[in-house]
């Protein structure tokens, strides 16, 4: 036997062993969460990574920047994309795709699917990564507001991965984070100096429209949602149904306050322009 036909079989041994790790272990149904919270991980990573090459190349303000900016704007690169996925599926599932549809029968509550779960998992690596930012860089990143926000996300969704209740009302909340990218956008505008352009008064606008609808009236929809499905609520564990009415309570009490700044700001904004 010749040194490339050893080589060969070699190099296939290799492949089915990684092959076999990879079906047995990071794809099986037992690993597959983690296996996306670890994806979920590195994605933030990498988004991190070039946020900060494109940054670098295309927008002059950027080199000008403190390294204390520089740490927050290739961070809310992370959570722009990380907003959009989530939402993005978010949507999906609880409206478009047939799994939480009152047409099923059963309990809407104990409804889950791989594809919700691994959806959910990656968002755990995200808030994971990011409580992780706040704290090594606290509170440069935000206050304690911010880490009881992300702190209440995580708990939720770690919990309705693990147990599999309540999954519709988790991503009802997580529709919420669809106002993430123009929040973001203010605060480039912003860094970027240009406080004063029209893109920053028509994005508060647009902001402003955008937090009514996924921050406040969704969760009026999320509370009478509960009300007409409270049998199926009442099935799931005490801790589940702490989880249920606690944290979109604490979210929408937060979420009102923050809605009172945003109109100041964006009242501010306009009487400057005037």
């Amino acid at each position: 036997m010749d040194l490339s036909t050893t080589s060969v079989m070699a190099a296939k041994a290799y492949s089915y062993k990684a092959e076999s790790l990879v079906k047995e272990y990071l794809l099986a149904d037992a690993y597959v969460s983690y296996t996306a919270m670890l994806g979920g991980i590195l994605m933030c990573k990498m988004i991190y990574d070039i946020t900060h090459l494109v940054s670098s190349f295309f927008y002059k303000c950027y080199a000008s920047l403190t390294k204390a900016q520089k740490l927050e704007w290739n961070n809310r690169g992370i959570s722009t994309v990380h907003a959009i996925f989530i939402t993005f599926m978010s949507v999906y599932l609880v409206f478009f795709s047939d799994l939480y549809s009152d047409k099923l029968d059963g309990p809407v509550t104990f409804r889950s699917s791989n594809l919700s779960n691994i959806t959910l998992a990656v968002s755990v690596g995200y808030f994971i990564t990011d409580i992780a930012m706040i704290f090594w860089v606290y509170p440069s990143l935000g206050g304690m507001e911010y880490v009881l926000h992300h702190f209440l996300s995580l708990v939720s969704i770690v919990y309705s991965v693990n147990s599999g209740e309540g999954q519709l009302y988790t991503y009802m909340v997580l529709i919420s984070e669809g106002t993430t990218p123009g929040i973001n956008l203010r605060w480039y505008l912003d860094t970027a100096g240009l406080k004063r352009s029209k893109a920053y008064v028509v994005n508060g606008s647009l902001m402003v429209v955008a937090w009514l609808v996924a921050r406040i009236i969704l969760f009026i929809y999320l509370f009478y949602h509960i009300y007409f499905h409270y049998d199926d609520v009442m099935q799931m564990r005490t801790f589940s149904r702490v989880l249920i009415f606690g944290v979109p309570t604490i979210l929408l009490i937060m979420n009102t306050i923050w809605f009172a700044k945003i109109l100041r700001g964006l009242k501010k904004t306009l009487t400057k322009r005037e």
